[in-house]
């Protein structure tokens, strides 16, 4: 075996231990049986049932799919079908109390552990038409970055529970901020590359690279911040029906929204609840908790638009200088604590400013992290795609109304943080850690 095998398995490995750790310390290590057990949202499943879902994904596909295993408990599979039973339902299933869902997690790590040494996870010297699941550990870092996106999904499900608070943090660090000097940037017309061909981290839904070629736009250099969209508010936002699209104004009148969720109106200001405690609205942080309708309302206010999927996408990695799409806005390096908020080390977007290192090749600030940006795009595949290795992960949702989400948030681990990422949601969800920034067409000065 090769020493770049070698360093991939060892990376492999500990993202795997990472992501376990992390999804232990949001259900075992800090909430009680009946916590775990309860639906604290019909938005969301019990959290017992995404502990033991993320053990029974892994042994689907590291043990059944790759090394041809028999599964280790036929008589549970059902239960963690996410497409067999809606998040709803399953508070009814017989699932696995949070003990043995502990036990049995642990055993299929273990399994896992054994075999990986025997696997050759180094690309194929004749490439085949199937695509191979081994190969450049594509399949290891699905089973890992699906458990790293469950951990966020158990964040959402801890900002919708009730009940003394648990999740603690440290104080955020006192930091100079830098500002974007120009609150918009004018992207360029012409072509970028959109999409990627690596097999190795991305999903099929990012694959395959495409060249698009867009007319001149300008983006916001930044988020929408608390306050400005307080702005919104104080001018009638939520009052006009002009500034609305007819369903998100049927949404709105139906829900009665008339903030950000989790935002309640206090004598000396705006108020949030974040996990359990409830504190001011911090002005100058990018707002989250809004929806696609509350996205599109506030930008036509604001005489902008909501920016494209390929314009949020171009403004994060197209490099005029060189005419090539970037990894990251900064580069091709891995994200760092410097460019971006990430990883959950902070359970709170960073104020707008925080993270000027992590700026795109234009200037535009805090495209990665803090929180999943909403886009006008309706998520459907690239031109040439192939569902891989199951058309569950993406293609059912494809054309069916999901509006695309970019950037990831605070909650999103770094190793699913690249420009390519493509997040998706229902145009009316709220509880996740959403927000937006605005685009217009060039031509609108």
């Amino acid at each position: 075996m090769s020493r770049e095998q070698d360093r991939a398995k060892e990376r492999i490995a500990a993202e795997l231990d990472r992501s376990r750790r992390r999804s232990n310390a949001l259900t075992l290590e800090v909430l009680d049986e009946d916590e775990l057990l309860a639906q604290h949202s019909p938005l969301m499943s019990p959290l017992v049932w995404d502990l033991a879902h993320v053990g029974n994904y892994e042994e689907l596909w590291l043990l059944r799919a790759l090394a041809g295993r028999e599964a280790l408990r036929p008589d549970i599979n059902g239960l963690y079908d996410a497409f067999e039973n809606s998040r709803a339902d399953r508070v009814r299933l017989p699932l696995l109390r949070p003990e043995e869902a502990r036990r049995y997690n642990e055993r299929v790590r273990r399994e896992v552990l054994d075999i990986l040494d025997e696997i050759d996870i180094a690309v194929p010297e004749q490439r085949s038409e199937e695509p191979d699941l081994a190969a450049r550990g594509l399949v290891y870092h699905l089973v890992v970055q699906h458990e790293q996106q469950h951990s966020e999904t158990m964040l959402s499900t801890h900002q919708l529970r009730r009940g003394t608070p648990v999740l603690l943090e440290e104080p955020a660090p006192v930091t100079s901020l830098h500002p974007p000097a120009e609150p918009e940037v004018l992207v360029p017309a012409g072509p970028f590359t959109m999409g990627t061909d690596d097999t190795a981290w991305a999903y099929d839904n990012e694959r395959p690279a495409v060249t698009v070629d867009l007319p001149a736009y300008r983006i916001d250099t930044r988020l929408v911040t608390n306050a400005e969209y307080q702005r919104f508010m104080e001018e009638g936002g939520y009052d006009t029906r002009r500034w609305w699209s007819p369903e998100g104004w049927e949404w709105k009148e139906r829900t009665g929204a008339s903030s950000p969720a989790f935002w309640r109106k206090e004598e000396r200001g705006w108020s949030r609840r974040r996990f359990g405690r409830r504190e001011m609205v911090p002005p100058d942080e990018p707002v989250q908790h809004v929806c696609h309708h509350e996205a599109q309302a506030y930008a036509a206010w604001a005489g902008k638009r909501l920016p494209t999927e390929a314009e949020w996408e171009k403004a994060a990695r197209f490099d005029p200088a060189t005419g090539r799409s970037r990894r990251y806005p900064w580069g091709d390096t891995e994200p760092g604590p410097g460019h971006a908020n990430l990883g959950q080390r902070r359970l709170a977007p960073a104020p707008a400013g925080r993270h000027p290192e992590g700026a795109s090749p234009l200037g535009v600030q805090q495209l990665i992290g803090d929180v999943w940006e909403w886009t006008s795009t309706t998520f459907t595949g690239y031109p040439g795609f192939r569902a891989f290795p199951y058309p569950e992960y993406s293609e059912v949702f494809f054309d069916d109304g999901y509006k695309v989400l970019r950037g990831g948030s605070w909650a999103t681990h770094p190793v699913a943080a690249r420009s390519t990422f493509r997040n998706w949601d229902l145009p009316v969800r709220r509880q996740i850690f959403s927000g937006f920034r605005c685009a217009r067409d060039a031509d609108t000065d």
